[in-house]
């Protein structure tokens, strides 16, 4: 599967996530047992929100073993999450990254009211380098997305192996359910 054909996937996916009221991804007791004895093929790369109301899988309809998914705080991007995109596109051949932000993030929300205490300071600075005083929530979690997806392509392109691999945005709404692509 290429990039395009990923993202088309995804785009259905959501689609079938917006009208339905169940996730239709196989997560049978027979799709465990194959993906633990043959191994995973994830057809995309998403890095998302560590927010309980953002679920990939379900967002885009996908069961085991369809998306490699890294979830962090503000969806930001550091050596950590880096790492786990070149395995997922070098190792696992992934053809697509998307960076998934949502409406209502959390910190974002931080980073927009300044918040800087403890750990999470090393979140909210990474998402103010995005936002600078952008005060409107949807607003600021476009722009963070567009930085990280900036940040990973800037990471891998000089990396041969990686050079297939396509890296595009989105925000996912909590209310409607719906992914705008960016």
């Amino acid at each position: 599967m290429n990039a395009e054909e990923s993202l088309r996937k995804l785009k259905e996916g959501n689609e079938r996530y917006i009208t339905s009221g169940v996730n239709p991804g196989d997560i049978s007791r027979q799709i465990r047992k194959s993906t633990a004895a043959e191994g995973q093929e994830p057809y995309a790369i998403i890095i998302a929100c560590s927010d309980s109301r953002v679920i990939p899988e379900a967002i885009f309809s996908a069961g085991i073993g369809e998306l490699f998914v890294i979830r962090v705080a503000g969806n930001v991007m550091d050596n950590h999450q880096l790492g786990s995109v070149e395995y997922a596109a070098a190792h696992l051949h992934c053809p697509l990254t998307v960076v998934l932000g949502h409406t209502r993030c959390g910190a974002v929300g931080a980073a927009i009211s300044g918040e800087t205490e403890g750990y999470i300071a090393s979140i909210t600075d990474e998402i103010r380098k995005a936002i600078g005083n952008e005060r409107d929530d949807r607003k600021a979690s476009a722009m963070n997305v567009r930085r990280n997806v900036t940040l990973i392509q800037t990471a891998f392109r000089e990396h041969p192996e990686l050079s297939e691999m396509k890296t595009v945005g989105a925000v996912y709404d909590i209310e409607t359910g719906n992914v705008e692509w960016l």
